[in-house]
């Protein structure tokens, strides 16, 4: 057990009921503006209200969803803009947790590396896209590239604060107790920055999405933003539809997971 946590009182690992029902309760209740609006989304569509050419009912989007399932195109699709993620996460990640720890624990880290970075981080790394474009060409590189800026700030920033808001208390009851620097930082400074941190993995998952279905417009060939492009050329929004779904439902479960993982390691915190 670290320092941070010795001097959590203990907590019930069980929920009062009240909270308990209390949370049954709030799952449904969360459907119901949703559903909602498919309902109004499929009322508009079957009474004219909603052109298919601006916008194809749920009915339709589902049957085409179905379709693209059988012949194999989403789950090819699927896969490419997995991997693009997957490996766009991973630079990016490694990046951003290297030079948020060298910041963080290093008065000359944070001097010679947080002012670049910071500076970078204001530009909108959606920009960057031309310069990615002329340095790596139009292939795989500026579209993990375009992920991997996109997932670096967030985990640096985050990492980084985590670490300088270490309770200075905590760090110096650990040195009185003759705990050497590595290991006030292992069990002490680094557990104090998790919270930061996993906030800091949200926004980034969430922003490499994002960079993703901005990347996959770049002469893509393969993956939900070439099957997106492709179905705007033949004007086929249901197609257009199921791609943003599903971008949605994998930016949903990555999040998802996250807080998971969150709860999970979390536990010692109030809930």
């Amino acid at each position: 057990m670290t320092l941070s946590m010795a001097g959590v009182a203990a907590r019930p690992k069980t929920a009062p009921p009240q909270l308990a029902i209390r949370r049954k309760l709030t799952l449904p209740l969360r459907w119901i503006s949703p559903v909602a609006l498919v309902l109004l989304w499929q009322l508009a569509s079957s009474t004219g209200v909603l052109s298919p050419d601006k916008l194809a009912s749920p009915v339709t989007v589902a049957q085409s969803a179905g379709e693209l399932i059988a012949d194999g195109q989403l789950g090819e699709a699927f896969a490419v803009s997995i991997a693009r993620v997957f490996f766009g996460f991973l630079i990016g990640g490694l990046l951003g947790v290297v030079l948020g720890l060298v910041s963080g624990l290093s008065r000359w880290g944070e001097t010679l590396l947080d002012p670049p970075v910071q500076m970078l981080r204001t530009l909108p790394h959606l920009g960057l896209i031309p310069l990615f474009i002329l340095w790596l060409g139009i292939g795989e590189e500026p579209k993990l590239a375009l992920v991997a800026a996109g997932v670096a700030f967030p985990l640096y920033l985050n990492l980084h604060a985590g670490i300088r808001q270490t309770d200075p208390g905590l760090v110096e009851a650990a040195r009185v107790l003759g705990y050497t620097r590595v290991e006030r930082v292992v069990h002490v400074v680094l557990p104090s920055a998790v919270p930061q941190t996993l906030v800091g993995l949200r926004i980034a998952l969430g922003t490499a999405w994002l960079s993703l279905i901005v990347g996959e417009q770049i002469n893509a060939d393969a993956g939900l933003g070439f099957l997106i492009n492709n179905a705007r050329e033949f004007l086929r929004t249901d197609v257009v539809v199921v791609g943003l779904v599903v971008y949605a439902l994998l930016g949903l479960t990555t999040d998802g997971l996250v807080r998971l993982l969150e709860r999970r390691i979390l536990r010692w915190r109030a809930r």
